[in-house]
């Protein structure tokens, strides 16, 4: 305890010192997204132009919608790198995430000063999570604020409001002159636990390739007594990848059962479950899959309160006119704070029958500091960010917690 509080105060001191009037905005590392349009070129790399767009309209694609997506996307993506340069700030283009996910070095990560994810949701997270393993080697806080390039169609949870999609240029000066908040977006530490630290290889989700880890070297590390006896394992390995949002555990094949064990909070239970997976999540992560997994409809509402034995009664009868505000208000308590240093599992569709899930009294939701997840499924897979996979089958073993220090530091202009 000692140690995390002195950990907590060193980690305040150097945000003190980072404060929004002293941050100097001079050189800004955009990260476009690939369009649709994009997408289809580099999978038919062969075809030209006019050849392209024929064989997308002989499988009956909307070839102009396409090409009018991405025209305002490149359009917005220039209006971006010019409101930058526009407050002499020196900018370096990654002209797609593939781009941003093979040319990412420790060099890139030192020359930026923040990082412009230009997209939706998905072009910050993969934004965050490609860069985190070069944030562990450096130790360096390099901010990350996104820009919604089509505030129609994309909600951009994480980026800044819509208004600022209308007008970039603002919110770039407001950068500039430090008129911002910083915030703090916890994130999870994956540590595979195991008997000689080795890591699997895990795959690009967005290629479908293999990825090397050449990005980062991360050596395994001795349990000490009470983790090694507790867990049954001799070594430990940190991923080098944090999850901003969600860490998901499940069997591949979405109608196989995914068969876990858990420990929450290193206690002396383990709770067994049958589930069609689980799922992990941060603050940040609680508007994303964490409430579509919990949410209740107002047809929900309205099942239950018809159920019950005072079904006809007045009051009753008044809630049942007001489902829709229910059903809103318990699915915004779902939410929580993106700095809050717990992070909440959710068992998707957890077996309830029989000797499931054992012990009975095992929540299907909670707020943990910890959870440790052994694997008795067949063919499964640990996810981070729905970006990069790593096997998870029978015996694996891996400990999910949130440090201090790994917290992502983002512009917020609320």
């Amino acid at each position: 305890m000692l140690k995390t509080k002195q950990l907590l105060k060193q980690i305040a001191k150097e945000y003190s010192n980072f404060a929004p009037a002293n941050f100097e905005l001079k050189r800004a590392l955009v990260v476009t997204k690939l369009s649709r349009y994009e997408v289809e070129q580099l999978r038919h790399p062969q075809l030209s132009r006019e050849q392209l767009d024929q064989k997308l309209r002989d499988r009956g694609t909307d070839v102009e919608m396409l090409l009018y997506l991405h025209n305002l996307h490149k359009d917005f993506e220039r209006r971006i790198v010019q409101s930058f340069e526009n407050v002499g700030c020196e900018v370096k283009m990654s002209s797609s995430r593939l781009e941003f996910r093979s040319s990412l070095s420790k060099d890139v990560m030192s020359w930026a000063d923040v990082i412009v994810p230009v997209g939706g949701d998905g072009t910050f997270l993969l934004s965050a999570n490609r860069a985190s393993p070069l944030f562990a080697l450096s130790q360096q806080k390099t901010p990350i604020v996104g820009f919604n390039s089509d505030p129609k169609h994309s909600e951009g949870r994480l980026m800044l409001p819509k208004q600022y999609s209308e007008n970039p240029a603002e919110a770039v000066e407001r950068i500039k002159n430090g008129d911002f908040k910083w915030i703090h977006r916890s994130r999870i530490r994956t540590t595979l636990l195991g008997s000689n630290g080795t890591i699997p290889e895990s795959t690009d989700l967005f290629r479908h390739t293999a990825v090397k880890m050449e990005q980062v070297t991360t050596s395994p590390e001795l349990l000490d007594k009470q983790m090694s006896a507790k867990y049954k394992a001799k070594m430990k390995r940190v991923l080098p990848y944090l999850a901003l949002n969600e860490v998901f555990i499940g069997e591949n094949l979405s109608a196989r059962v995914s068969h876990l064990q858990l420990v929450l909070n290193h206690q002396d239970v383990v709770n067994k479950t049958k589930c069609s997976g689980l799922c992990v999540s941060t603050g940040t992560g609680s508007t994303s899959w964490h409430t579509s997994i919990n949410r209740i409809t107002s047809c929900d509402v309205g099942d239950l309160l018809r159920s019950l034995p005072n079904a006809s009664s007045p009051d009753m009868v008044e809630m049942l006119q007001n489902v829709d505000s229910i059903a809103h208000g318990y699915n915004q308590g779902l939410l929580f704070a993106p700095d809050d240093p717990r992070i909440c599992y959710s068992i998707r569709e957890q077996i309830c029958v029989g000797v499931w899930p054992s012990p009975k009294t095992f929540k299907s939701r909670d707020f943990v500091q910890s959870v440790f997840i052994e694997s008795h499924c067949i063919d499964a897979n640990l996810v981070i960010d729905g970006s990069i996979s790593y096997p998870f089958n029978d015996g694996a073993k891996v400990l999910l917690e949130t440090y201090p220090e790994d917290a992502l530091l983002t512009i917020n202009l609320d």
